[in-house]
């Protein structure tokens, strides 16, 4: 059994375990310490576990579990973090490169303001219709280094995330990985507001990097709307989407927001 420091940290209402495994001190088990550290009852709590890793071909490299110890390729939110770690640890320049399974993300850390380039969108669709839960639903799908589908709804503030999101993350239309499931609506100018029932999670969590992304370029697609978007989260803090569009392709796309820590500690695992 190997003591661990770790540091707690916080993006948007997004939390993580964050370690340093330089040393690949965490060789294996992956999915039996991602479940305890995640615990909110016997654990540390979080959305995730974030490994900081070695990289030949990057500054650093981030692994991400979920609390069902599954592997994750990315996370917008995630990765901010672990930059803000690495930044303060002194281990990288506030200007850096991470690799993550969805490709290299760079990062860009001012003080608590993180603002991370993420991967190059890929495989919009638009108006699908599919049968979840019961009910019709009309979704748009964009994968923005995860999968996920955004449903425009007029109100979001009452509505059952968890029961209509788990219906249409496990659809057969997204076997057999299954999606992310974002429920947004337009607010004034370029903001939206935006709920996520996040996958590995299995349920609502009180933001998504990539889901609020992912949102952000829907609605740009939709309405029109103007880089940046902002992104209300569930927790009230807001997120920042910057892109630039070509026709039906979006490209430099920029994700920001604050960074913050929560506390610090060791943890035998």
């Amino acid at each position: 059994m190997a003591t661990l420091h770790f540091v707690k940290m916080v993006a948007a209402g997004n939390d993580f375990v964050v370690l340093d495994n330089r040393r690949l001190i965490l060789k294996k088990d992956f999915r039996s310490k991602a479940l305890k550290l995640c615990d909110r009852k016997f654990g540390i709590g979080a959305d995730g576990v974030l490994l900081l890793e070695k990289f030949n071909k990057a500054s650093i490299r981030m692994r991400i579990f979920n609390p069902d110890g599954s592997e994750a390729d990315m996370c917008g939110n995630g990765v901010r973090c672990l930059s803000k770690f690495a930044v303060d640890k002194k281990i990288v320049s506030p200007v850096h490169t991470v690799e993550t399974g969805a490709g290299t993300i760079e990062s860009t850390v001012k003080n608590a303001i993180v603002k991370s380039r993420l991967t190059q969108p890929k495989d919009f669709k638009s108006d699908i219709k599919i049968l979840a839960g019961g009910r019709t639903e009309i979704v748009h799908f964009l994968n923005t280094g995860v999968p996920h589908v955004v449903i425009v709804e007029r109100e979001i503030k009452e509505l059952d995330v968890d029961g209509r999101g788990r219906a249409v993350r496990y659809h057969e239309a997204f076997a057999p990985k299954g999606t992310n499931v974002n429920f947004m609506t337009f607010e004034k100018s370029s903001t939206i507001r935006v709920r996520t029932y996040e996958r590995g999670v299995e349920g609502e969590t009180l933001a998504c990097g990539t889901g609020s992304t992912a949102s952000a370029l829907i609605a740009a697609k939709l309405k029109g709307l103007k880089s940046p978007v902002q992104v209300v989260t569930l927790s009230g803090e807001k997120l920042k989407v910057y892109f630039k569009q070509d026709g039906h392709l979006f490209k430099e796309v920029y994700l920001e927001g604050e960074v913050k820590n929560v506390f610090e500690g060791s943890v035998s695992i």
